[in-house]
């Protein structure tokens, strides 16, 4: 197949980049690079010895995405374009739901008018109403508390109507507990811009000497250490998630089965660690200090959130192979060989 990942630039979108290259793959990658770097497209050039197509475009474009869908014949999309800071969707609504609605219809509208239907969206955990439900099926209720969230949930909600009204879309929701890690390699990883929202890139910026100390929320939790419990998931495993989505939409396609779309799939481990384990285990494994701070809870927090992968096995044949130190290490070394992220500075 020949993808189009949109976002293919950001963390993501790039470890997704690599996993389909490698198999076999052809990617076309479009990005605005507002949250990412030139500098990781040639770094997935040499990680995967590819020339790969890119257009710096924002996909609420329609005339440059026309662009792209005419210049490259595109069987499958991925779609990662989007604003993902629920801390600042609550400040900027109008922006979120802008751009992160925008850029579906859009997408939507050029790949019907190429007879392009095999879709796989980048959607999120924050989807679920009750993220305390230990652990969340893809049946619990949803519902969303930030406008990010309620984005990512209107989003699913377009394309189960544009799958409802033809039949030829095949679309796979892909719902992301908490990706961390970063290619073995260390070539490319999580590269936040200012104070990072999440917590991995966090605590190596603190093992690194570049933050002073980790602020943990909530240390009163009905959790075994009174921290938050997340599920969080190698990265990689992530990517891998993505090309198994798309080959099982392939297939059914080919092979004319009977099947309902879209199908929503948690990707996680099933398995939750605290986030004062995450600090632990992060100074064990990279050898450095991660001093901590025990503060008052964030409104909103839920005390734990694990997927129940189970769908994801039985019906696209994926596990999460990668366990909580490798994914320690694998982020440890990016920060390491990357002290200033994609700038040359580093």
């Amino acid at each position: 197949m020949r993808v189009l990942l949109t976002g293919g630039a950001g963390y993501i979108g790039s470890h997704t980049c690599v996993e389909l290259l490698s198999v076999g793959h052809e990617v076309v990658i479009v990005d605005t690079l507002e949250n990412s770097s030139e500098e990781v497209l040639k770094r997935l050039a040499a990680l995967t010895g590819k020339k790969i197509p890119f257009y710096r475009i924002d996909v609420r474009d329609r005339a440059a995405l026309k662009v792209v869908f005419d210049e490259c014949k595109i069987d499958a999309a991925v779609h990662f374009a989007g604003l993902k800071a629920v801390g600042e969707s609550v400040e900027q609504p109008l922006r979120y739901y802008d751009y992160n609605m925008g850029t579906s219809v859009a997408l939507c509208h050029e790949m019907s008018s190429h007879g392009v239907f095999n879709l796989v969206f980048s959607s999120s955990a924050t989807v679920y109403a009750d993220p305390g439900a230990h652990p969340i099926p893809e049946t619990a209720v949803l519902g969303s508390q930030t406008p990010y969230g309620r984005t990512k949930l209107y989003q699913e909600e377009l394309f189960r109507d544009l799958s409802h009204a033809d039949n030829r879309w095949n679309i796979a929701l892909l719902r992301y507990f908490n990706p961390v890690g970063a290619h073995k390699s260390g070539q490319i990883g999580e590269d936040p811009t200012g104070i990072p929202n999440n917590l991995m890139p966090f605590i190596s910026q603190v093992a690194a000497g570049k933050r002073e100390y980790l602020n943990i929320f909530g240390s009163d939790y009905n959790t075994p250490d009174g921290t938050a419990i997340r599920d969080y998931i190698h990265v990689v495993d992530l990517a891998l998630g993505h090309v198994r989505a798309l080959e099982f939409l392939s297939d059914t396609a080919k092979d004319g089965v009977s099947k309902q779309t879209p199908i929503a799939v948690n990707l996680g481990t099933g398995v939750g660690h605290s986030v004062l384990e995450m600090a632990t285990t992060f100074q064990a494994e990279s050898g450095q200090d991660v001093p901590y701070r025990l503060t008052e809870r964030r409104q909103g927090d839920a005390a734990a959130c694990v997927a129940d992968p189970s769908l994801a096995a039985t019906v696209l044949g994926w596990r999460a192979k990668r366990e909580i130190g490798e994914m320690v290490r694998d982020t440890w070394r990016w920060q390491s060989q990357n002290p200033s992220g994609f700038t040359k500075s580093g």
